[in-house]
Parts: structure tokens; C-alpha cells; sequence
């Protein structure tokens, strides 16, 4: 397998349109082989992913405007109100981050009055992360936000139900293969 190129370009159509591979190909065994073909952005998986990711931060980034959060502190928010009281390497774990990138970000929400970070006081490099009652009280207001991500999808919830699946499906494959 050619790991530059996994997937047959293929053009931009309508959504809800069949998808024809791109006529490049450099000779007719390529052409019957689409991962031979010349690379094209649009065909590759990893921009789709990329792009999308990108889209559906600038969403979340408008919805999140009204709450005072980042995106990145609405995760660590979400991870809280699961549950409260988690070390660093907790919520990192469940963020796929770790605490290099976590502090900084925690600093910040601590000096919002979101969050509180303790020492444990079995373990003082254990650093202890808790919601402050401003922090807790936003979940009620953030419960309206997967509403409106799934309104802007334009997907049925079985559909964005089943996608989800298939990304965590697909990011455990890749975490395996590295």
C-alpha cells in the first residue's frame, strides 16, 4: 500500500452526489489502481478530517462566544462535569493532551474562576482540577450546544450518532498504528 496516496482523488460535487475518481492516472495499470495516482488534496482522508475539524471549530467557536469559553476549555468543561475532581493526568487522558499543553490552559480557566487546582494531599505532584460553582453553573447554558451543532450538520441524530462511532473507530486504528 502507498501510504502517500490511500484514497482515489476524487472531484468536489454537490453533497448527496456520487463522487468520480480523478482521470490522472499516469498509465492504465495506475488507473486501474487508484492508490497509484498522483496525490490530490481532495482525495485524501486526512484533509477531509483536517477541513472538517476546522469547520466545526469556527461553529463551536461562534456558539461558544456567548459562554466565555475556547473550544479547548469547553472540552476540559465537559470532562468536569462528568465528573469533578480529576488530577491533571485524568482530564489529559480523556483529552488525548498532556499536562505540558494542559497546564497552561488550566491556569487560565483558574484565573477565570471556572476551575480550582489543588495539590493532593496524598500525593503533592498530583495536581487536583474542580469545578468552582461559576464553572459547574455553565452547564446548564453548554446543554444547549449539541442541539445546535447537530441543527448545523444537517444530520439525523442516528447519523451523527454512527459517524461519531466510525471517528473513534478510526482514531483508535491510527493510535495503534503508531
Amino acid at each position: 500500500m502507498n501510504p502517500v496516496n490511500p484514497l482515489p482523488p476524487i472531484h468536489r460535487v454537490a453533497p448527496g452526489r456520487a463522487m468520480a475518481p480523478a482521470a490522472d492516472a499516469a498509465s492504465p495499470a495506475d488507473a486501474a489502481n487508484p492508490l497509484r495516482q498522483v496525490p490530490q488534496l481532495d482525495g485524501q482522508l486526512c484533509f477531509a478530517l483536517y477541513s472538517t475539524s476546522l469547520a466545526m471549530s469556527k461553529l463551536y467557536r461562534k456558539l461558544l462566544r456567548q459562554l466565555g469559553l475556547t473550544y479547548s476549555q469547553y472540552l476540559v468543561m465537559m470532562v468536569l462535569w462528568e465528573r469533578d475532581g480529576l488530577t491533571v493526568s485524568e482530564v489529559g487522558e480523556r483529552l488525548f493532551l498532556d499536562s505540558a499543553t494542559l497546564t497552561p490552559l488550566l491556569k487560565r480557566m483558574e484565573l477565570a474562576e471556572l476551575i480550582t487546582r489543588t495539590r493532593a494531599a496524598s500525593d503533592e505532584r498530583q495536581v487536583i482540577i474542580s469545578l468552582t460553582a461559576q464553572g459547574g453553573a455553565m452547564r446548564a447554558e453548554a446543554a444547549k450546544l449539541p442541539e445546535a451543532i447537530i441543527g448545523a450538520t444537517k444530520c439525523s441524530l442516528p447519523q451523527v450518532v454512527a459517524l461519531r462511532e466510525e471517528l473513534n473507530a478510526l482514531r483508535s486504528s491510527l493510535s495503534q498504528a503508531l
